[in-house]
């Protein structure tokens, strides 16, 4: 045991320490402290409430293009992630990640491209600060048809 005692300032005092068996180490103190403390709503919750194909020309079919409209409540979002994977959801195919700005309501418009015909699970995550939400989907791509 190591016994210590010295004014770090006119409020604190550290009074002793000592080491500890399990390796780790202790420290106790004495005197007043101050700290501030935010209280932030965060992102409540994220709900995927329309899933649209987007009609193509012929000669722009090489990919199917699907818009994810998106509500959330709570505070406002930052960034958004949509992450694409397998249907049983563990297999990672691709993430992608982007800024966005909402000024007053939490409704948005994501839009993403399928190079294949498949059934894929959707992962859309959205972020601020201090938070983040997330919203799963099961989507089928049948040749720029999406369900």
């Amino acid at each position: 045991t190591i016994n210590a005692s010295s004014n770090l300032d006119s409020s604190t005092t550290i009074e002793a320490m000592e080491d500890n068996p399990d390796g780790g180490c202790h420290i106790y103190r004495n005197g007043y402290y101050r700290t501030g403390i935010s209280v932030v709503e965060g992102i409540l919750e994220v709900n995927i409430i329309q899933m649209m194909d987007i009609q193509m020309t012929a000669s722009q079919a090489e990919n199917s293009l699907v818009d994810f409209v998106v509500t959330c409540q709570g505070s406002l979002p930052t960034d958004v992630c949509t992450a694409v994977s397998d249907p049983t959801c563990q297999v990672s195919k691709s993430v992608v990640c982007d800024p966005i700005t909402i000024t007053n309501e939490c409704l948005l418009t994501i839009r993403r491209a399928f190079e294949e015909p498949g059934t894929y699970c959707i992962n859309i995550t959205l972020g601020d600060d201090t938070s983040q939400a997330l919203a799963s989907t099961l989507i089928s791509v049948n040749g720029g048809k999406a369900t």
